[in-house]
């Protein structure tokens, strides 16, 4: 169920605005995508940014934690089933 809302559109500046009623729970600053099809208009909120997680604030109560030199970031291949030529899944056979 969608709700109807009136506005006023009102000089800022050398812009127009749209007031916007408190009721749409809209934050102040808000970033919004504005679309217009045929004389109509839409708006939405811009998608926010994915958030990197930020490890500063507990970084001295790890004192033994260190980045890992070039070198400790190799890995040694894990061998899989489906690496191996004789698995039977290759050819639909079973192994009698």
């Amino acid at each position: 169920m969608s709700s109807e809302y009136r506005a006023k559109v009102f000089k800022s500046g050398n812009s127009l605005a749209l007031r916007l009623p408190k009721a749409l729970g809209l934050k102040e600053g808000a970033e919004m995508v504005v679309r217009e099809d045929r004389g109509k208009f839409a708006f939405e909120p811009v998608d926010a940014p994915k958030r990197k997680i930020d490890l500063t604030g507990i970084w001295g109560s790890c004192p033994d934690l260190k980045p890992l030199s070039p070198e400790e970031r190799e890995f040694d291949p894990s061998p899989r089933i489906w690496d191996d030529p004789d698995w039977p899944g290759w050819s639909g056979k079973s192994r009698a």
